[in-house]
């Protein structure tokens, strides 16, 4: 048992810094004053390699809380699990499909909040937001594989299993209470970034951060509780495909 955790919890942690090297392919953008300082301590080499400490700390986090209480709240990683204990993964079909289906309908979720806030959402915002438009190695291996690690293997299996000790049961009101906290969480959790671009944000600039991000999150966290992780992961990767497209789309529209 102790061997299977230990395999698990390697295998999410090396999976998941794929995604935090990804980083590594954006360029980070400091308010000026902060540039000042950290240009006088750091190299620009060392800058990058600073930006990795954070994610690579969380994602720890994460991988030693879902490790450890996934299985206590009857939560799944069932591809990995079926390989370390060698048996047949009879629902990899189901995986996939849900992941692929939960992910179309979460991008194009995502998509159309975009469309209906774009014409009021603040210049400087959209400029910056296509200034630090992610790659796609950022988008699947990050966004599809280390975010979900995050927010769904460590904060939504943490979320349940709290409110499973409370309640002393595991209904369905309480995995999806664990699933809109994670949702929420994540989309709060863009707000800083928000306030370093619009000095003044309003709320329909908010508004659109949390609804668009936590749109996602929760058909990734109903994937998470219904076909485990991978297919959260699954869904997640085809939600940026889907974007991505879209916004490709919309490119060759407007020229």
């Amino acid at each position: 048992m102790k061997n299977q955790k230990l395999r698990l919890g390697l295998s999410l942690f090396f999976l998941g810094m794929l995604g935090v090297l990804s980083l590594l392919t954006m360029e980070v953008t400091y308010p000026e004053e902060v540039k000042a300082i950290l240009d006088k301590r750091f190299s620009p080499v060392q800058l990058k390699l600073l930006t990795l400490l954070n994610p690579a700390i969380y994602l720890l986090i994460a991988v030693v809380v879902g490790v450890n209480l996934h299985k206590k709240v009857d939560l799944q990683v069932p591809v990995l699990e079926g390989l370390f204990t060698r048996r047949e993964i009879k629902s990899i079909g189901s995986i996939l499909q849900y992941g692929l289906a939960g992910g179309v309908l979460a991008g194009i979720a995502i998509t159309i909040v975009g469309l209906v806030y774009e014409p009021w959402l603040p210049r400087e915002f959209i400029a910056a937001g296509e200034k630090m438009e992610p790659g796609l190695a950022m988008r699947f291996l990050y966004g599809g594989i280390t975010e979900e690690i995050l927010m769904r293997f460590g904060l939504m299996t943490l979320m349940v299993w709290l409110l499973w000790k409370l309640t002393k049961k595991l209904t369905p009101s309480v995995y999806w209470t664990g699933i809109t906290i994670a949702a929420l969480l994540f989309g709060l959790g863009h707000f800083p970034v928000v306030y370093q671009v619009v000095a003044s944000p309003d709320a329909i600039l908010l508004s659109y951060i949390l609804i668009g991000n936590t749109a996602g999150g929760l058909v990734f966290g109903w994937l998470y509780w219904k076909k485990g992780l991978e297919s959260a992961m699954v869904a997640h990767i085809f939600a940026h495909v889907v974007m991505v497209l879209a916004g490709l789309l919309e490119k060759q529209f407007l020229s």
